[in-house]
């Protein structure tokens, strides 16, 4: 089959013809209708310093995708060739100390496909039947590739409270639009969108924040802070894992405001704990993929609500052959969602 891999331990990509994946009893085969490119594809493309150190070469990668049963091991009973869907991307072991007490999500085995796994940028990719979802008809093919993202999002935005309440999003990255338009879908009353790219602060916009902020030329915790009467914002989403957003984002933030955590720095970060967490009074959350299947079923129920279109975010749809100017795309910054389809032209 068609495939991209990571061959060599070294920067690139090579286009393949690799081994059709084989699956056993519980597992489905699934043909890839579409993907599309995140920043963890970067890093494995670049060969950065956490690619090295997790990836395995050779390696198929990917793992936003979506496609069409193909085939099903015999003790499969939740879908049948033909049967449009989409996966998650976290294969749990289902018997770790946290998969037994409902936080699959955190499993201490966990495989994550294209990273520990071989992935979706491919003709064909297999998952344990535990781990596929199957789409509701009215899904479209670029969101159906795009659902681990948004999930993601949803996830960080609905770990607590949002009706009636303000917020600041800080990275407006696809996850932080994302995350945008499923605060404002849920009842957000208020939302500050904070980037330094002028593509990402106008998606924001356009998937409804009340207030773009840009780190280059705004004043970023003056302006919430006029806009919140001083009160500042009921929660504050980081999903940038940049130093100064962390600062800016707890500067920001009400007493008692909640802080979800998804961006992921690049080395520790130091924040007085005790001006900043502890007599404000916060709750700080860590975020990781997306709660195995609460979080997807509050994503189906958005979507099919007609309350959140996220397809403002997904700026290109190409086709296969041009994977690699995806890649270059994705990394000029000049892109918000890029998604391939196996069919486009």
């Amino acid at each position: 089959m068609w495939a991209i891999e990571k061959t060599k331990p070294e920067p690139g990509l090579w286009r393949v013809q690799a081994p059709l994946p084989a699956g056993g009893p519980a597992d489905i085969r699934i043909r890839v209708t579409a993907f599309a490119i995140c920043g963890t594809d970067l890093h494995i493309v670049n060969w950065d310093r956490w690619a090295a150190s997790r990836i395995k070469p050779p390696l198929v990668f990917g793992h936003e995708f979506t496609g069409i049963v193909d085939w099903v091991g015999n003790e499969v009973k939740s879908v049948k060739p033909g049967d449009r869907v989409t996966g998650e991307t976290h294969v749990y072991c289902g018997l770790c100390y946290a998969c037994r007490r409902g936080l699959q999500h955190l499993c201490e085995k966990v495989e994550i496909l294209g990273v520990d796994r071989q992935g979706a940028f491919a003709d064909f990719v297999v998952l344990p039947e535990k781990n596929v979802w199957k789409l509701h008809p009215d899904i479209p093919e670029e969101i159906a590739a795009v659902h681990d993202p948004l999930g993601n999002a949803v996830h960080t935005a609905l770990a607590g409270p949002v009706a009636g309440l303000r917020f600041a999003v800080f990275g407006c990255g696809p996850i932080g639009c994302f995350a945008v338009g499923v605060l404002k879908a849920s009842g957000a009353s208020w939302v500050a969108a904070v980037d330094k790219n002028p593509l990402r602060l106008e998606l924001a916009e356009r998937m409804g924040a009340d207030l773009v902020l840009n780190v280059e030329r705004d004043a970023i915790v003056q302006r919430i802070l006029e806009k919140t009467q001083g009160r500042g914002v009921d929660g504050m989403l980081e999903m940038s894992g940049h130093p100064d957003a962390f600062r800016a984002g707890f500067e920001a933030l009400a007493n008692g405001g909640r802080v979800s955590l998804l961006g992921i720095p690049s080395k520790p970060l130091e924040i007085d704990v005790a001006k900043e967490v502890i007599f404000r009074g916060a709750l700080v959350q860590g975020i990781n993929g997306r709660l195995i299947f609460d979080t997807w079923y509050r994503m189906e129920a958005l979507l099919l609500s007609g309350k959140l279109d996220v397809s403002p975010v997904i700026t290109h749809v190409l086709g296969w052959s041009d994977f690699e100017e995806a890649v270059s795309l994705q990394r000029s910054g000049k892109a918000g969602k890029i998604v391939l389809r196996r069919d486009h032209p």
